[in-house]
């Protein structure tokens, strides 16, 4: 290659020279007198080479081609060094300690590995063959080709091989398991341990001797006064000489620095009394008060100017001498440094001043904050927030010049006024420094309304109308000089508001609650519509959520037309008409969750202006004015409800209970009448006739009604309530022909075959009662409260064992059923079998895990210990269950949590309000641990409720010498029944 450069260079230089030669004495015409001139020019082209600006061709190496390979000297290749010395590196491994064996392992590593177990067929040996080889542009191009090959060939093969890696990493997985995946199960088991279980692992033993287990710290005791008098005695002088002394001269020596010097030591008026080896405790005492005075004068300095502690009693408040950060003294120091960094590098940035003052104040150098600070406002005049925060550093008076010295640098700073006139004590000092402010920024509303409030209404009013000419958008300033003038001013004075922001919906709400308070109602709506135009017609999207907000407000300020009108303006804006009506129940029961109750009745009333036939909306309305209304507005909304709507059966029948509550028989039967009218042959109202009836002691117009209910319409429930009137009157055996009767046409109703086993059991025939049950499952297997009467009745009759083959059948013919379970479990209980009950109660959770009857039990099933664990699973399992709620507030009650079980009531009772055991047992606790204003309180609740279910509450309410009873006599009833036994 080097020839080959050289051949090159020759022949550029052949050519040039003949190039030149030409240029010199060519077939090119020559100028005359030119001859010297162009002979000189071709000796200066001869010398001048063409390649010499140029780079080197690839490869080229200088003075190769004659010979001149290079010379290396002494530097090149380092000093000269024995083959036995040592090496740089004191900490050498054994076989590269010396420059020998550091020269050997290098051409060993320069040796290329031949070795035939170094040999692949494809790739031939490991690394290449050629490495020590230059590295040229071909070797690149040709390196470039094959790998594009490679590439595409690894594409090619790449599903394929990923697939048999997968399958190869998941066989070598299945053989050879990690430890992890082998303990998995019994992982995943670990979730079935429970708390008592785990409790239970013993401990691992410390395995360490017993000193180093029971490590004996080094112990510090006071030294008592007796201690320091006893050695303080040794100081004394002598006045008597032992003779061995005097005869040595070891004291009597004439020199007078012994013990007998003139100045005894121990007899100095320091800490010992004059003439004894006492200490004295008054002088340390008063040492004591003259240091703690020292320390309370370094702290008794604050932000405020006044001491953080109080000399007289300081251990009141010896936490203020405690630095409040929190951080390490190395971060404070890292950040001190940092924040000096910042100051110093741009010492007019605001932030690294404040920064830097706040970092000083919390580690309690107040001082230096000040300083640092007060250099910030010299740095940073122009900066407000550096201004404020040296103002809130220093104290009183300091504070006020601070602020006076800031606003002549910030003449028109807002904030910087406001804390001028907060450091004012006096009323008097804080109207001068805002009319000040007001005088240099009359454009700003906060320094308007902090002024406006420190004055009395008429100079208020006076400021105001001041105020609104320099803020004439301040729809605030506007509002407030409104309410302070007359009606006829406040009307001009919002019609001018209106002129200068015609956007703002909040002016025309408040001229129309302005005309509602004239009394002038019939305005109301116009100007609602009118400001609904006028914002349209400015450009202001109505916001149907703001309006509604709005207009919860007036209610609650009690502008119930303004409320009403901004109601039945906005409610349909912006809804699709399919979507009106959920999204009007929606608003209405929103409103009525934030207390605003007239806005919920503008949106029923418009809701039924718009949809008059629709029973849902009617019935909301209805519940709604029961619930938050009058008797009066609940009967006029039901008459006009039952003209729209005549066959809505439960419509009528509000109307009829609403007036029997008011004790206005005659009405309620006119409206059963109309009902009747409307609705031939409803069962509903035949029934509601028949209650009326028997609930006033009208019994045999009950039996007329009833024996006409059930040749016209006759249904189970028809001839249910015909044997239930019989059955209380006590005319037993009419009461059991018409169950026979009701049997032979309504066999699979259940509540028929309860009812005569029932009245069989109260006569005292169990057999009969047997029979009539056996029967009745027969017809009704799936009926749960039959096969549950029957096991009581074996019961009962000392027939454990049957009782439980009854409940085993029952559970079989009716799987997963927690009523069921439970039963089955309070019967082993009540037998006093409580391994028994216990083993049925586990299976019962494991067959129904989410039963919040079977979980109540299962909390008082446990050891005292052990409730509260329970009572948590059975949360995990059934958050939301009344009858857990119910089970933790009777826990809590037994702990005698006052507090908290109440909590716990009350939230039962507003999640299941149906629950009769729960306001029984609130009952009774209030009746134990409340105020009577509380159990007021409780049954009025329920009454109003009317709960239904529970299985205590069943059993009073359901029982025939309860029947007429109300729901606030059976409430009592049921919470006498109640004992403390849990």
């Amino acid at each position: 290659m080097a020839s080959t450069s050289g051949k090159q260079a020759s022949k550029n230089a052949s050519k040039v020279s003949s190039g030149g030669s030409n240029s010199s004495g060519g077939s090119l015409p020559t100028m005359p007198g030119s001859g010297a001139t162009s002979s000189l020019m071709g000796s200066l082209n001869k010398k001048k080479k063409p390649f010499l600006g140029m780079p080197a061709p690839l490869g080229y190496v200088p003075g190769l081609g004659r010979g001149a390979t290079g010379f290396t000297t002494r530097s090149d290749i380092g000093p000269a060094r024995d083959a036995n010395d040592p090496v740089d590196d004191r900490h050498a491994p054994p076989g590269k300690r010396t420059v020998g064996d550091q020269m050997k392992k290098n051409q060993d590593d320069d040796d290329e590995d031949l070795n035939d177990t170094n040999y692949d067929e494809f790739n031939g040996y490991a690394g290449s063959l050629f490495s020590s080889g230059p590295y040229e542009k071909d070797d690149e191009e040709a390196d470039a080709i094959y790998a594009a090959l490679d590439k595409r060939m690894d594409e090619r093969r790449k599903e394929r091989r990923e697939l048999r890696e997968k399958e190869e990493i998941e066989k070598y997985r299945m053989e050879r398991p990690k430890i992890q995946q082998q303990f998995s199960d019994l992982k995943r088991k670990l979730s079935e341990v429970s708390e008592e279980e785990w409790l239970s692992i013993p401990e691992v033993g410390d395995a360490r001797n017993k000193r180093q287990r029971n490590p004996r710290y080094e112990k510090l005791t006071p030294v008592p006064d007796s201690f320091f008098a006893k050695h303080l005695q040794t100081g004394e002088n002598h006045t008597t000489v032992d003779p061995l002394q005097g005869q040595f001269g070891g004291l009597n020596t004439p020199f007078p620095g012994g013990l007998n010097t003139p100045y005894p030591g121990g007899m100095t008026p320091g800490l010992m009394t004059p003439g004894t080896g006492d200490l004295d405790m008054r002088k340390i005492g008063q040492a004591r008060n003259t240091l703690m005075d020292m320390r309370l004068s370094q702290v008794s300095d604050s932000v405020s100017g006044q001491t953080v502690v109080d000399p007289k009693g300081y251990l009141t408040d010896l936490n203020s001498m405690i630095p409040t950060h929190g951080g390490d003294i190395s971060d404070i120091k890292k950040a001190r440094l940092l924040l000096k960094s910042v100051r110093e590098t741009n010492p007019h940035h605001p932030p690294a001043w404040i920064a830097s003052a706040r970092l000083e104040e919390v580690t309690g150098k107040l001082q230096v904050a000040r300083n640092l600070i007060m250099k910030g406002t010299e740095m940073c005049p122009k900066s407000e927030d550096v201004w404020l925060e040296a103002a809130r550093l220093q104290p009183g008076d300091t504070a006020k010049a601070v602020v006076a010295q800031a606003v002549r640098h910030l003449p028109q700073s807002v904030r910087i006024y406001i804390r001028a006139a907060e450091l004012e004590t006096d009323v008097r000092a804080k109207k001068r420094v805002l009319r000040k402010a007001l005088e240099n920024v009359s454009k700003s509303v906060r320094l308007w309304k902090a002024a406006v409030e420190l004055e009395e209404p008429e100079d208020a009013r006076i400021m105001l109308s001041r105020a609104v000419e320099c803020c004439p958008t301040s729809v605030e300033l506007w509002l407030a000089l409104a309410r302070l003038e007359t009606y006829e001013n406040a009307r001009r004075v919002l019609n001018k508001a209106r002129e200068n922001i015609p956007t703002d919906r909040h002016i025309w709400i408040t001229a129309a609650k302005l005309e509602e308070a004239n009394g002038n109602t019939q305005m109301v709506e116009k100007i609602i519509d009118r400001a609904i135009t006028s914002l349209r017609a400015n450009g202001v999207e109505i916001n149907r959520e703001q309006w509604i907000q709005d207009a919860e407000e007036c209610d609650k300020a009690g502008s119930v037309a303004t409320c009403q009108a901004v109601i039945r303006a906005v409610i349909g804006i912006g809804i699709e008409e399919e979507d009106c009506k959920h999204t009007w129940m929606e608003d209405a029961e929103s409103c009525v969750a934030h207390g605003a109750l007239e806005c919920a009745r503008a949106i029923y009333a418009h809701a039924l202006q718009v949809f008059p036939s629709k029973k849902s909306v009617w019935l909301r309305a209805a519940y709604f004015e029961k619930n938050h209304g009058t008797r009066e507005s609940l009967e006029a909304l039901l008459q006009r409800a039952v003209a729209h709507c005549p066959k809505a059966e439960v419509l009528w029948l509000m109307g009829a209970k609403s007036k029997w509550l008011a004790e206005d028989v005659p009405a309620a039967r006119s409206i059963l009448a109309l009902a009747f009218q409307a609705n031939p042959n409803s069962e509903e109202i035949w029934l509601a006739a028949v209650k009326l009836e028997s609930e006033n002691n009208e019994y045999e117009r009950a039996r007329r009604l009833l024996a006409k209910a059930r040749s016209s319409a006759p249904t189970a429930r028809v001839f249910m309530k015909s044997v239930k009137l019989e059955w209380v009157l006590g005319n037993i055996e009419a009461a059991q022909e018409l169950c026979t009767e009701a049997l032979k046409h309504y066999e699979d109703f259940p509540k028929l075959w309860m009812m005569r086993g029932q009245i069989e059991e109260q006569s005292g025939t169990t057999d009969k009662a047997r029979e009539a049950y056996n029967q009745g499952l027969k017809k009704c297997p799936h009926s749960i409260p039959l096969w549950l009467l029957l096991s009581r009745l074996e019961e009962k009759a000392g027939q454990l064992t049957r009782a439980r083959a009854i409940l085993e059948k029952s559970r079989l013919k009716n799987p997963q059923n927690p009523e069921l379970w439970l039963e089955s479990v309070r019967l082993e209980y009540r037998a006093g079998l409580k391994n028994i009950a216990n083993t049925l109660m586990a299976k019962a959770l494991q067959e129904c895990p989410n039963s919040g009857i079977l979980w109540a039990e299962a909390v008082f099933l446990e050891a005292r210990p052990q409730r509260k664990t329970k009572s948590v699973d059975a949360l995990k399992k059934c958050e939301h269950d009344p009858h857990v709620l119910l089970a933790v507030a009777k826990l809590f009650w037994s702990e005698r949590k006052i507090t908290k079980a109440r909590e716990w009531f009350l939230r039962t009772v507003k999640i299941e309000p149906d629950l009769g055991d729960a306001w029984a047992l609130f009952y009774k606790f209030e009746l134990q641990h409340g105020t009577e204003e509380q159990q007021a309180e409780v049954r009025k609740r329920c009454e109003n409720a009317e709960p239904r279910h529970g299985e205590l509450w069943c059993a009073e309410s359901k029982h025939i010498l309860n029947w007429q009873k109300k729901i606030g006599e059976i409430l009592v009833l049921v919470a006498a029944k109640i004992k403390n036994t849990f």
